[in-house]
């Protein structure tokens, strides 16, 4: 099966690299050197995954996918930050990326992690039955999500944490659960992805957002019944 990816980043020599490495993949990669053209192919092509690096001519990074979440549209993003800057990184993620990784990067690590979020396509779950916890109703083969009664507009990312929370609803859930379940990976030191991404889903929440409880240290827990 082949998917296809978007890459959005203006380094034209990368661009080849990333071309030719993901061909062996079974991965069709198409190329934006700006930002413009980057929305204009994100917001009118089918692409599984975005690749979006943050310092772009034209519009930014962080303007195109603040943009693109604000068309609703849910296709999964990997920011690409430079180096130690975790302020691009929270940023991002508050914005609606499901993950980052900084450059320079190894080229397989980018592999790992894009295969990682390939796999959470709507294949893998078609025959996993709709839950129903705590008023949201989430409905895997559809990827809808409803909490009382009001839609939820979820990244990838956002909707396998809560499915992953509503499954055990009422247990503990540790972060490296919820990490590898909704990332592919294991959390990483100092890694804040994923209180970002529950906090995201709590503003979501129509009403009471500490039905999602942190377990300090340790992970969160989706309550069972209000």
């Amino acid at each position: 099966m082949r998917h296809s990816v978007l890459l959005i980043d203006d380094d034209t020599e990368m661009s080849v690299m990333l071309t030719e490495l993901f061909k062996r993949e079974s991965v069709d990669l198409s190329v934006a050197e700006d930002g413009v053209t980057g929305l204009d192919k994100a917001l009118n092509g089918d692409y599984e995954l975005i690749l979006l690096d943050v310092m772009l001519p034209g519009i930014d990074g962080m303007q195109l996918l603040q943009r693109l979440r604000q068309q609703h549209r849910d296709t999964a993003v990997l920011m690409l930050t430079a180096r130690g800057d975790d302020d691009d990184r929270v940023m991002g993620l508050e914005l609606g990326a499901d993950d980052y990784l900084p450059k320079p990067f190894n080229p397989r690590e980018l592999v790992a992690r894009v295969r990682a979020l390939l796999r959470r396509t709507p294949n893998t779950t078609m025959q996993n039955e709709s839950l129903t916890v705590c008023g949201i109703v989430l409905d895997p083969a559809t990827t809808e999500v409803k909490c009382d009664n009001a839609e939820l507009i979820l990244t990838p990312t956002e909707f396998d944490i809560l499915r992953c929370l509503m499954q055990q609803a009422g247990q503990m859930v540790s972060k490296d659960q919820l990490s590898v379940a909704a990332l592919g990976r294991k959390m990483e030191p100092f890694d804040r992805s994923l209180d970002v991404h529950i906090s995201n889903i709590r503003k979501k929440f129509p009403t009471k957002p500490d039905r999602i409880q942190t377990i300090r240290g340790r992970g969160y827990r989706l309550i069972a019944s209000l």
